[in-house]
């Protein structure tokens, strides 16, 4: 596998807006190309058992219309599902965000690239009004999504893939934490946000997914 901070400099970020069922949204976008074919990595983003060796097990009634449940508590329902090029899902994470329907959406495209393997996208809508935002910015969830396709570049290039639980707990996992947490930092001044704000949210952001890992 390549150094993680190469896996890092390989995604393009940005942050946007947009329209959920629940009304107006806020975007992280996250962008990369993977040295497999789009069929394989359809195939990792939807086949229970790869699914679960690179973000986490799923259980559920995993076809469109259903329902899913992560191992750590995201859940939603499969919205779309147009093999092998997108694949759309409610997004929610805890019991009580069944309250909230309609407020949390994650879309995936996958396309061949002319130069061989895969262009992946991967597009997080969360409604303006959720609450981690203000806080944490974009990056409270593009620093998870930075580890979990951290994860899957692992996968594709030996089969195994990184625990990012503890993974997080290295020195190596801090300054990937950090570095994603700026990153997403640059995509936020770069759509229009405060930079005071935005230092804040990047410095909660680094403090919340390593915790004393931030001096």
């Amino acid at each position: 596998m390549k150094d993680v901070l190469d896996e890092l400099a390989a995604a393009r970020r940005t942050m946007g807006t947009g329209m959920l069922p629940a009304g107006d949204a806020y975007t992280i976008e996250l962008r990369r190309h993977y040295d497999a074919s789009v069929d394989d990595v359809w195939s990792a983003i939807t086949d229970p058992e790869r699914l679960g060796r690179w973000l986490k097990p799923v259980t559920g009634d995993l076809r469109l219309g259903g329902s899913f449940e992560l191992d750590g508590g995201e859940h939603g329902e499969i919205l779309a599902c147009d093999p092998p090029g997108r694949l759309r899902v409610s997004w929610l994470f805890g019991p009580e965000a069944d309250e909230w329907p309609g407020t949390s959406e994650v879309e995936v495209l996958l396309s061949p690239s002319p130069a061989g393997g895969t262009e992946f996208e991967l597009v997080h809508a969360a409604a303006v009004a959720e609450p981690m935002f203000p806080t944490y910015g974009p990056g409270a969830g593009g620093v998870g999504w930075d580890l979990h396709l951290l994860m899957l570049a692992g996968f594709f290039a030996d089969g195994e893939s990184l625990d990012h639980e503890r993974f997080r707990t290295t020195p190596e996992g801090h300054d990937f934490v950090r570095r994603s947490a700026a990153a997403w930092g640059d995509a936020h001044l770069a759509a229009g946000g405060d930079p005071d704000r935005v230092a804040a949210a990047v410095a909660a952001t680094s403090a919340f997914y390593a915790p004393g890992g931030t001096e």
